[in-house]
């Protein structure tokens, strides 16, 4: 049988419309942006078009957007770049336990190099506290990054009360929006950031492209030095290619919002029959309304979740645990939440996407339902 992708929060399909928007760039368009010619600027007009199409979808301006490989690179140039541009004002960073290690590797990292580092916890629902962001703020504090959404349980973070806390002290705030971008409005006026990290593979985009949003008037030191590109913020010369393609994702990521409804009542569905299985103990990890709409972690408790996955072959989904020389490690997000360790052994992400219907949905209960009784 085909296979059934419910692993959208790990890595989605290129779109069709994204596709189509890139093949003449892939034939005919192959100049450099920079150059001055008539192929460099068709190549410029299409980066600017592209860049035009992801601030309409953030609601910011488009020269406050520069595209990146990623949003590891994005996560990795603010606390870099901020670091080594406010060393004169401070070395303290705040940010939460339960990041990507695209923001956790950095900051450790940054910690070798003189920095100070507070991790903040989280509740039960993998949600922050807001006071206890600002319980953590000294006078060294030169930045707060707290992602959007949670890229394995799919709590949503207050990203909105945690800003108004950062202006208050007059501290940049950075959000890491990788898993929300596509899958609820991110409007970044109305969360109130310095800056935003969001990456291509994603929102139905190639991989190794991303984006990252600086707050115009706002200096940070870049992370790769070169030639003047990107505005003298990132050196490289741009790939228009894939930059064309995260354009036109974000484009059809801002006419498709709607669809995430659709999604989540599939979602949803999944969960009351999944509950319904006979002599299974289930459990969600993560906030049961303020989540994204497509992911659903569970836990199948006493069991263990790679072991689940195993046996269903047919069925593309993640598990919150990691395997280690016959132990079973619990995820440091599932940690960070308080997550029993006989429940969260078993957990497993199965997160949905444009592509998934109630077909495939049936087909991964009666195979879930079958694997389960052994």
């Amino acid at each position: 049988m085909k296979g059934i992708y419910l692993d959208y929060n790990a890595s989605t399909p290129i779109a069709g419309q994204v596709r189509k928007a890139m093949l003449p760039f892939l034939e005919n368009h192959y100049g450099n942006p920079s150059a001055l010619h008539f192929a460099g600027v068709d190549a410029k007009q299409a980066v600017e078009r592209a860049r035009k199409q992801v601030a309409a979808l953030l609601n910011v301006k488009q020269s406050e957007i520069i595209f990146t490989s990623g949003a590891s690179e994005s996560n990795n140039h603010v606390l870099k770049g901020v670091f080594q541009q406010s060393r004169d004002k401070g070395n303290h960073i705040i940010t939460t336990k339960i990041e990507h290690p695209s923001i956790l590797k950095p900051c450790e990292y940054l910690e070798k190099q003189g920095a100070t580092i507070t991790y903040i916890g989280v509740d039960q629902f993998g949600r922050v506290n807001p006071h206890d962001i600002e319980a953590a703020i000294t006078d060294q504090t030169i930045l707060i990054s707290v992602m959007h959404a949670n890229n394995e349980v799919g709590t949503l973070q207050p990203i909105e009360e945690i800003s108004e806390i950062a202006k208050k002290y007059h501290i940049l705030f950075h959000t890491d929006a990788s898993q929300s971008v596509g899958k609820v409005q991110v409007d970044v006026k109305e969360l109130g950031v310095d800056f935003l990290s969001l990456a291509g593979h994603k929102v139905y985009a190639p991989k190794g492209i991303g984006a990252l949003f600086i707050r115009e008037g706002i200096e940070i030191e870049p992370l790769i030095h070169g030639a003047g590109h990107e505005s003298g913020r990132r050196a490289g010369t741009e790939n228009v290619l894939l930059a064309v393609g995260l354009g036109e994702a974000c484009e059809v990521a801002h006419q498709s919002l709607e669809q995430n409804m659709e999604i989540q009542e599939l979602r949803d569905y999944f969960w009351d029959r999944l509950r319904k299985l006979p002599d299974v103990a289930l459990s969600l990890n993560g906030h049961t309304e303020l989540r994204l709409p497509n992911t659903l972690n569970i836990n199948f408790e006493n069991r263990v979740g790679q072991d689940i996955l195993d046996s269903v072959p047919q069925i593309a989904a993640s598990t919150g645990s990691a395997c280690h020389t016959g132990e079973v490690n619990l995820s440091p997000v599932l940690k960070a939440m308080g997550v029993k360790e006989s429940a969260g052994k078993g957990a497993v992400r199965f997160s949905l996407g444009r592509y998934t219907t109630k077909s495939d949905i049936d087909t991964t209960l009666e195979l879930l339902k079958s694997a389960l009784k052994n």
